[in-house]
């Protein structure tokens, strides 16, 4: 009954944290994810208690976004009075800029320290040439092992220790009561927020690593209290990170509303001139030569605009993984990834098989690959190995003085061979499917299954017609020297590429028989004469790489014209984004730099999530902050295609959104802290310097343009939806998760209603929906 106690209190005290999400996987979700069970407000100021750090923007912050002109005078007035604050807006700016925190004292730096000196050894994932004794056996039982040889710790024989976690817990607990034990497993948490979220991301996320060696909270809190215990330090009476200046909090927090409520006017008033402006267009509708389908990442947005411009040309937003829950194996290395959102679980595994007459390829591509592969083994072995360490790096330090300085005098001139990059092997390889199921592992997809997966697609887009070229178009991001690179590419994919996904929806939509059954089963109707074809756009260049090795003759011509146009719209893109002619050459030149800390801004700036048809949104520059979902009503009568989008995609945003917030309102708590002095630790971390806490969100330089200067402001996410308000209130009902998010301000949901002329409301905490009235709207567009 005991041990079953502890784990109830162990598992009550994990909501403190969030996940660590490994480098190789950096998904970016909600640090406060426990906590969304409170308002907003309140989870702030309960996450602070055991955490400590900065939750809201700071004064500087809001000066520089009142210096640009991003609050309404009017909203922001309204929201000062509403909370008694009748002063100018300069005082309240210095005020806020005066007030600083605190700095708290660590008085367990010791014991965190020794923590973390074991938490290295023993969660390193390869990157030790020597790796810790005994790790298979579990965290505490090698570390028990092994504590006699760490003269801090102090102690002359293993009999000393406990045998298992449980019984040091007892041990080290005896006298205190279980509210006094679940407030001590909080602070001893929350006291290492980077280790503790990646053992609880490797208890629940089934890494390979997890099993070869097992970690648990439990083994972590008993290491940790013994230690405190053997050391003297104290382990009940830490310091409460209590609420330091409640006024300044309170001023801060209306600040960030009005803000808020400022960006919300500002999007409903352009939404509303947009749907006007085009309504009274004479431009007839054509039907599109090609249509793409992009994720709906907010680097999307920039180049379908671009891309809709330039020809007859028709775009689609939809989650990145192309509704696919799956891993992906990896044709080189034989590694599995999950390339689906993390909140579903992986039904298939996509791999690769050699396509008609290119067997010979595949096997000289992999003969290439191996032999690179056993020259960067031996090379990394020659300069982590003693024996061979200080005379390797000598005798090779005059190739790397040469390659380093080609790197950085000539970075847009890759110096390896350009036939075995990342993607060769996508023009010899074709995509296969099998299941993941217990039964059926291996096993091909059932026809009906991956009908299911196409017929899903076409519906949560909203898909009437189809031209004559579909593509698919994945997306990454390319960069050189960077341990965060991972949180550049797919979120949906889970960090993760997203052309293998778009390559297998391809292939399945081009299936005879899942358009015949999609036909008769279910009355979508695919020309003949319409091919699907996947592609990967590179978020860092805007290049788009169509994947048309299996073209058939009858589109090579409409494939070579539409490569022609994706060259220049790639170009006129990258020079939109760069604000520099030359912005092609610019942006190649920073994805292959070593030594460039901003190869992309990623997700930087985002603050809306639009789940609408693309004419609400068609023509519009919406500055790359919005996530764009398609989504037509009329053709949902039961609102289930927009209840999945809600429950899945609308949830995944708001994790990006609340990772890119917390990062930026303290860096140094919640994010990534400066690339300059990152250090790689286990291949799944870094850490500043030489050591301390594994750092859990985005580094400074992809939130901020200067040390201090914002660029990502740090607003919630707004959800803009065009439905019957009614179909959004019945799908609230049945989703108390999503109800809960939205009335607790995680998120704010704005409804853009067709059946009441495209009025907009936005959700009350009360459960009311104010009316955005022409007259605030105007407001905004002169702000």
């Amino acid at each position: 009954m005991i041990n079953q106690n502890l784990n109830d209190c162990i598992e009550e005290a994990s909501s403190t944290i969030g996940k660590t999400w490994p480098l190789y996987g950096f998904v970016t979700s909600n640090p406060l994810s426990g906590y969304e069970g409170l308002d907003f407000e309140n989870a702030i100021k309960e996450a602070k208690k055991y955490i400590g750090g900065s939750v809201l923007p700071t004064g500087s912050m809001f000066r520089q976004a009142w210096e640009r002109g991003e609050f309404d005078k009017n909203i922001f007035q309204e929201m000062l009075t509403e909370a008694d604050l009748f002063q100018q807006p300069e005082y309240y700016l210095k005020e806020m800029e005066s007030t600083k925190a605190m700095p708290l004292s660590n008085s367990a730096h010791k014991l965190d320290r020794i923590v973390t000196k074991w938490l290295c050894a023993f969660m390193d994932e390869g990157m030790a040439e020597w790796e810790m004794p005994g790790r298979s056996k579990g965290f505490f039982a090698s570390w028990r092992k092994l504590a006699v040889y760490d003269q801090e710790i102090g102690i002359s024989a293993i009999a000393e220790i406990p045998e298992t976690a449980d019984e040091a817990l007892t041990q080290v607990l005896a006298g205190y009561s279980k509210a006094e034990q679940l407030d001590l497993f909080k602070y001893h948490i929350a006291a290492l927020p980077g280790w503790t979220g990646y053992i609880k991301y490797r208890m629940t996320e089934g890494s390979p690593w997890q099993y070869k060696c097992p970690v648990t909270l439990k083994d972590y809190l008993a290491v940790r209290l013994w230690i405190a215990k053997n050391i003297n330090q104290e382990i009940i009476t830490l310091p409460a990170l209590a609420e330091q200046h409640p006024e300044s909090s309170k001023l801060q927090f209306t600040w960030l509303k009005a803000w808020e409520r400022s960006w919300q006017n500002q999007m409903a008033a352009r939404l509303n001139i947009n749907l006007t402006n085009l309504g009274t267009s004479p431009k007839a509708e054509k039907d599109p030569a090609v249509q793409m389908v992009f994720c709906i990442d907010t680097r999307s947005e920039l180049i379908r605009r671009h891309i809709e411009s330039k020809g007859e040309y028709e775009t689609f937003g939809y989650a990145g993984f192309f509704g696919i829950a799956t891993d992906y194996k990896d044709l080189t290395s034989g590694l599995i990834r999950k390339s689906c959102p993390p909140i579903l679980s992986s039904a298939y595994t996509i791999h690769e098989t050699p396509l008609p007459g290119k067997i010979t390829k595949v096997a000289h591509y992999e003969r290439k690959k191996s032999y690179l592969q056993f020259a960067d083994f031996l090379s990394t072995r020659m300069k982590n190995m003693l024996p061979s360490a200080f005379g390797y790096v000598e005798g090779a330090g005059l190739f790397y003085g040469g390659a380093l300085l080609w790197r950085t005098l000539f970075p847009g001139f890759s110096m390896g061979s350009k036939d075995m990059g990342a993607d060769a092997h996508e023009g010899i390889c074709g995509t296969e499917i099998n299941s993941n199921s217990s039964e059926k592992v291996n096993e091909r997809v059932q026809l009906e299954e991956k009908v299911a997966i196409v017929r899903s697609a076409f519906v949560l887009l909203g898909w009437k017609s189809f031209a004559p070229l579909v593509v698919f178009t994945g997306h990454s991001s390319h960069s050189a020297n960077n341990p965060f690179g991972s949180s550049l590419d797919c979120g949906a994919c889970a960090a993760s590429p997203g052309r293998h996904n778009a390559r297998m929806l391809a292939r399945l939509a081009n299936l005879p028989k899942v358009r015949n059954s999609l036909s008769k089963e279910f009355g979508i109707e695919i020309p003949e004469t319409t091919f699907f074809m996947g592609a990967e756009h590179n978020t860092a260049t805007d290049d788009i790489v169509l994947f048309d090795a299996e073209v058939p003759e009858s589109h090579r011509l409409i494939t070579k014209l539409f490569k022609s146009d994706l060259a220049e719209i790639s170009q006129s893109a990258i020079t939109e984004r760069l604000g520099n002619k030359n912005g092609a050459k610019i942006a190649r030149e920073k994805s292959e730099n070593w030594a460039e800390t901003r190869p992309e801004w990623g997700l930087a700036g985002n603050a809306g999530f639009i789940i609408a048809p693309r004419k609400v949104t068609r023509e519009m520059d919406l500055e790359s902050r919005c996530f764009l979902n398609s989504y037509n009503w009329e053709m949902d009568d039961q609102g289930h295609s927009l209840e999945i989008i809600m429950q899945g995609p609308m949830v995944v945003t708001q994790w990006i959104n609340n990772h890119y917030y917390f990062s930026t309102v303290d860096n140094d708590r919640f994010g990534g802290g400066s690339k300059i002095t990152h250090n790689v630790t286990g291949r799944f971390g870094v850490v500043q310097g030489n050591g301390g806490d594994l750092k859990t969100g985005l580094p400074l330089q992809s939130v901020n343009s200067s040390d201090s200067g914002m660029f990502h402001q740090p607003l919630r996410l707004s959800v803009i939806i065009q439905s019957p308000l009614s179909r959004i209130e019945e799908i609230l009902l049945r989703n108390k998760h999503l109800k809960q998010l939205i009335e607790h301000e995680w998120i704010y949901l704005m409804v853009m209603d067709p059946l009441s002329d495209n009025q907009i409301r936005l959700y009350q905490k009360n459960g009311d929906w104010s009316l955005i009235t022409n007259e605030k709207m105007a407001d905004s567009v002169t702000m």
